[in-house]
C-alpha cells in the first residue's frame, strides 16, 4: 500500500486529497508546520468513508514516512518549507501543485525567475523527482469530499515513472491525468490555474475545470 504524505494538508485543497485519497485506499499523512494542527485534521479527516486511518504530523517527520509527497502549499511559503523536507524526500516523487498567484482581481501569476513554482520546487528538491499536477481542479471542488470528481488535471514531469504514479492517483479520486510533457511545461499549467480561477470569478461558479475530447 502506497503512503501519501499531503504537505500543507489542513487548507481546502490538501485536506479535500487527502479525504479522498483514504478513502480510495491509500495510507495518508496529513503535514503541518504545526504538529498539532496536523493530528486536529487527521481527526477531523477519519470519517466512516476512510477506508485506513489518517495520521498527522509535522511536515518533515510526514514527508519522511511517505512513499509519495503532495505538495499544497503556498508559494510564498515553498523555500523554507522545501528546505524543512529536502532530505525526507529523497529519491520521492514529489507533486507540486503550486499556483504563483499574486493577490489581485483579477487573479495573475507572480514571476518565477526559473520560469515556474514547479521548477523552483525542483531545484529546491534535487534529487526528488518533481511533477507538476492538479492545477485546474478547484480546491473548493476538491474540498466537498462528498461530491464525486471528474475531468482532466495535466500533469508535468521529466521522470515517466514518477508521471505514472501521480496519474494512478488522479484516477483513484476520479479525475483523469494528461501527460504534457517535461517540467518546462509546467508554467504552461499555473497560467491555465489561473484562468479557470478568473472563469470561475466571472461565472461565478467554484467547479469549472477542464476536459480534453479526442483522447
Amino acid at each position: 500500500m502506497r503512503t501519501v504524505a499531503v504537505v500543507g494538508g489542513t487548507g481546502r485543497l490538501g485536506f479535500g486529497l487527502a479525504v479522498r485519497l483514504a478513502r480510495a485506499g491509500y495510507r495518508v499523512i496529513i503535514g503541518s508546520r504545526l504538529a498539532e494542527k496536523a493530528a486536529a485534521a487527521a481527526a477531523r479527516a477519519g470519517l466512516p468513508e476512510v477506508v485506513v486511518p489518517v495520521a498527522g504530523a509535522a511536515n518533515r517527520p510526514a514527508a519522511a514516512q511517505s512513499d509519495l509527497v503532495i505538495l499544497t502549499i503556498p508559494f510564498a511559503g515553498q523555500s523554507a518549507i522545501l528546505a524543512d523536507v529536502r532530505d525526507a524526500v529523497r529519491g520521492k516523487v514529489v507533486v507540486d501543485t503550486t499556483v504563483p498567484l499574486r493577490q489581485v482581481r483579477p487573479p495573475k501569476l507572480e514571476m518565477i525567475a526559473v520560469g515556474s513554482a514547479a521548477q523552483a520546487a525542483q531545484a529546491l528538491l534535487p534529487e526528488a523527482r518533481v511533477v507538476a499536477g492538479f492545477h485546474t481542479v478547484g480546491e473548493a471542488l476538491v474540498a466537498r469530499v462528498d461530491e464525486p470528481l471528474d475531468g482532466d488535471v495535466l500533469i508535468c514531469g521529466d521522470d515517466p515513472a514518477a508521471k505514472g504514479a501521480v496519474a494512478e492517483l488522479a484516477g483513484a479520486i476520479g479525475l483523469r491525468a494528461v501527460d504534457a510533457g517535461g517540467l518546462t511545461e509546467a508554467a504552461t499549467l499555473e497560467r491555465l490555474a489561473v484562468l479557470v480561477i478568473g472563469l470561475n470569478q466571472r461565472y461565478r461558479r467554484r467547479a469549472i475545470g477542464v476536459r480534453f475530447t479526442g483522447l
